[in-house]
């Protein structure tokens, strides 16, 4: 068995939970925060036979979505003028998965 570590965007979360459950996965949801933009993500959890993986993580990639977004860069500061701060295009989103093995799993 293997547990899949899946990091996904906020606004791509609720597609991807209901095309895992359409396909019969059981997910942990968790919140989280990304280091680089501080923005919300939710990671799955999911465990799943080894064969299944591979079907997972499309099923992930196929729901969860790279997009441009603008993001103020660090100020920039002049001898003569206040601090500016220009806006930068970002890519954001996608998925980050992990695929570890499962040593012992029980549900109760």
């Amino acid at each position: 068995m293997k547990l899949i570590f899946a990091i996904v965007n906020n606004d791509d979360a609720h597609s991807v939970s209901t095309a895992l459950t359409k396909k019969g996965y059981f997910a942990t949801k968790l919140a989280s925060t990304g280091g680089f933009l501080m923005a919300g993500n939710t990671t799955f959890m999911i465990c799943c036979e080894n064969t299944s993986v591979d079907d997972a993580i499309a099923t992930i990639a196929q729901n969860s979505h790279k997009r441009q977004q603008y993001v103020p860069s660090a100020a920039s500061y002049s001898a003569d003028a206040a601090p500016v701060s220009y806006p930068v295009e970002v890519s954001v989103g996608g998925a980050t998965i992990f695929v570890t093995d499962i040593e012992r799993f029980e549900k109760i």
